[in-house]
């Protein structure tokens, strides 16, 4: 397993739509082990494929962890890994009743914000193995898929917000960038 690069916004990539995946071979199970490993390392609690260049409609999640547990030393952990593979997710069903989580992302490094989302949703997809799934999602666990989801499509979680607040938040980010090139530079 490889760790590999997270990209940042603002990154014409992480705005492109991804591709159906065709079938899951070994090929895709190794970008999924990838993955999880980058996931785990940033760490984070999920990650889509485009996240790290891949523009294949291929995440993976582990909310075992909350962000409380998120930086601990990995022997401190009390809750085992739950790793979760979702290939072409589709959102077939939303409620309408609402949920608020103060949302961050690995391609919006240190930024957070309130976005209401659905409180649930029904998702099919394809496991780790290639094989059909329906799974029925509340509360957290249906935030990060409709925030994976939304990668997915090109759609980062500041997209949410007020055009003013967006700006500021892309400002920070590029400024940051630059700002890491200029040390490495020198």
């Amino acid at each position: 397993m490889t760790i590999r690069k997270i990209l940042t916004e603002p990154n014409k990539i992480l705005r492109e739509k991804s591709l159906r995946v065709e079938n899951v071979n070994k090929d895709i199970q190794q970008l999924m082990d990838d993955m999880l490993e980058t996931l785990y390392a940033a760490p984070g609690i999920g990650l889509a494929a485009i996240q790290v260049g891949v523009a294949k409609r291929v995440i993976v999640m582990d909310i075992s962890r909350s962000r409380n547990d998120i930086g601990r030393d990995e022997k401190e952990d009390k809750e085992p890994k739950n790793p979760m593979y979702f290939v072409n997710p589709e959102i077939v069903w939303k409620s309408e009743d609402k949920f608020t989580y103060e949302e961050g992302c690995l391609s919006v490094p240190n930024q957070f914000a309130e976005i209401d989302r659905p409180k649930q949703c029904h998702v099919r997809h394809l496991d780790y193995n290639g094989d059909p799934q329906e799974l029925k999602a509340e509360g957290l666990l249906a935030t990060c898929i409709q925030h994976e989801i939304d990668h997915l499509e090109g759609i980062l979680f500041i997209d949410y917000l007020s055009k003013l607040k967006k700006e500021m938040i892309i400002k920070k980010l590029s400024k940051q960038t630059k700002e890491s090139v200029e040390r490495i530079v020198v």
